[in-house]
C-alpha cells in the first residue's frame, strides 16, 4: 500500500516548498515540470529518481493516483530538473516492480518499507545535433 494522501497533500502544501530547491540539486533527486491537465497552470513536483539504460526512472511512493503523474501521462512528457540540468522527457510508462528493476539498494529498502512498487520510467528527448558548418 502506498504512503497515505493525507502525506501527499501535506507535502504539497507544505514541505514541498522547502526542500524542492534543495533536493532538486542533490543526486537522485529531481523536480517534475508539468502543466494541470485541468488549470493549464504550471507545477514543479520534488521526487526521488534513478537511471535505468536511458531512461529517467521517478519513484511513485504516493501510487500512479498522484495529479502530477496523470498531468505527465495525459500530456505525454515533461521536464525535468535534476543536478542543476533541464531535461526534456517523453514516453511516460507506470510499471510495477516485480523486484527485478535495477535500482539504487538503499532506494529499494526505503520503498519496500512503504511498500511502494510503482514507477514512472520517462525517456530523454535526443537533442538536435549541431549544425555541421561548411
Amino acid at each position: 500500500m502506498p504512503i497515505d494522501r493525507k502525506v501527499a497533500r501535506f507535502n504539497r502544501k507544505f514541505a514541498n516548498h522547502l526542500v524542492g530547491p534543495l533536493f532538486s540539486r542533490l543526486p537522485g533527486f529531481g523536480k517534475v515540470h508539468h502543466r494541470g491537465r485541468k488549470s493549464g497552470r504550471e507545477f514543479a513536483t520534488p521526487v526521488k529518481l534513478f537511471r535505468r539504460g536511458e531512461d529517467i526512472v521517478i519513484t511513485l511512493p504516493y501510487g500512479p493516483g498522484s495529479d502530477w503523474v496523470k498531468n505527465v501521462l495525459a500530456a505525454g512528457g515533461c521536464e525535468i530538473t535534476t543536478r542543476g540540468r533541464r531535461i526534456q522527457v517523453t514516453n511516460p510508462v507506470v510499471f510495477t516492480d516485480d523486484g527485478t528493476t535495477k535500482m539504487p539498494a538503499l532506494t529499494r529498502r526505503i520503498l519496500s518499507r512503504v511498500d511502494a512498487k510503482e514507477f514512472l520510467a520517462l525517456t530523454p528527448v535526443a537533442a538536435p545535433s549541431p549544425a555541421v558548418r561548411r
